[in-house]
């Protein structure tokens, strides 16, 4: 039971994706080239990383970041190959450059706001009640003769 255990808990293991004719000889190469692939989105599985994903396009992309990493690429060249090819989405961790700070600084930017507006409606409302306004708290006597008229008919 335990063998039949660890034998599915490997089939499941993400390395898998990673075929053994994808791998290069070089272990320091494909050490590199594993580092490239976790920060690399597959954009047929949407949240995993080239390295977990079993689509045709992640292993095509596993290949080609291997290629750029023989013919001598850096890694910085590798990624920079990658993102000009199919976009910054490509990207597990975007960059905080561009379009994306806006995005980055978007939700914390909207949550001070509603904190700033919620502050001002409360602190109104304090002041009200420092100053005696008081909301109205009933119907006034025209009102609700109108009412009973209103229920009557």
């Amino acid at each position: 039971m335990k063998r039949l255990l660890l034998i599915l808990c490997l089939l499941a293991s993400p390395i898998w994706a990673v075929e053994p004719d994808e791998m290069l000889a070089d272990p320091v190469l494909e050490e590199r080239a594993r580092d490239i692939s976790a920060g690399l989105r597959c954009v047929v599985c949407r949240n995993e990383s080239i390295d977990e994903s079993h689509a045709d396009l992640a292993r095509d992309l596993r290949l080609l970041v291997r290629e750029r990493l023989v013919e001598g690429d850096s890694d910085d060249e590798v990624v920079d190959y990658i993102v000009e090819r199919y976009g910054e989405y490509v990207l597990l961790r975007p960059t905080l450059t561009g379009s994306n700070l806006v995005l980055w600084l978007a939700g914390p930017g909207m949550a001070l706001i509603g904190l700033g507006l919620a502050f001002g409606y409360l602190r109104s409302q304090s002041r009200r009640k420092a100053e005696g306004e008081s909301a109205p708290t009933g119907l006034s006597d025209a009102e609700q003769a109108r009412l009973r008229q209103i229920m009557e008919d």
